[in-house]
């Protein structure tokens, strides 16, 4: 959060890491870093996600919430961002190339924004709860592997829909010799429609599922949440 985190918080694991002892902007003791990197992730902040907002509305309901702020407030808060604006946010066509996915994101100067790309992968990685053992790109495919919160082991399949449809991810599949009727993976999700045999587990859900489905629910669907 803020500018510091770029001029002062960065700068100090950076050093650390090199050093364990520094004096005038030099390490006075060389030989005591350790090996080490570190991720750092940018999270959009409740005004930039306003911003990608486009409601769906009449003209007599905006006259009626510009009548009362606190009205318009409650109105956002408990119907809009739930109902009006769900599909503004996150939508389908989000998902056909979701390696070029942008929002709008604030500049800094007021009133002003830029589109920005954004990591659908890793958003959803966390969505899952996913602990990620290994990701890689094969043939245009992200591939993630990973075990979810209760321990299964999970496969995620992103790719641009418009390069490589069903059929060419079909072929894709059978030569990465995956197979959705084996035991290796508990779970499948893919990106865009598909024709990837399916198969129905214990629980009476299904094994290959769409992100674009599994995505919004574990956006939205707050009912379990405590």
């Amino acid at each position: 959060m803020g500018d510091y985190f770029d001029t002062v918080l960065k700068p100090r694991i950076q050093k650390v890491v090199y050093s364990e002892s520094w004096k005038d902007g030099k390490p006075t003791a060389r030989g005591t870093g350790i090996s080490h990197c570190f991720k750092y992730l940018r999270l959009e902040s409740y005004e930039d996600a306003l911003a990608n907002l486009t409601p769906k509305r009449p003209k007599e309901l905006d006259d009626a919430l510009g009548l009362s702020k606190s009205f318009r407030e409650s109105y956002m808060l408990s119907y809009m961002l739930d109902t009006e604006t769900r599909d503004s946010l996150l939508n389908v066509e989000m998902f056909e190339d979701p390696f070029n996915c942008k929002l709008h994101i604030a500049t800094g100067t007021a009133g002003e924004t830029k589109p920005t790309i954004v990591d659908l992968v890793e958003t959803f990685n966390y969505l899952l709860g996913l602990t990620v053992r290994h990701m890689d790109t094969l043939r245009c495919v992200r591939v993630v592997e990973g075990e979810n919160r209760q321990g299964e082991r999970v496969l995620v399949l992103w790719r641009n829909v418009k390069e490589m449809d069903s059929g060419k991810l079909d072929a894709w599949f059978q030569k990465q010799k995956y197979n959705t009727q084996d035991m290796e993976f508990d779970l499948i999700y893919v990106n865009g429609d598909n024709n990837l045999e399916n198969l129905r587990r214990q629980d009476q859900t299904w094994k290959v599922r769409l992100i674009e489905q599994e995505f919004s629910r574990l956006m939205f669907d707050t009912r379990d949440v405590i």
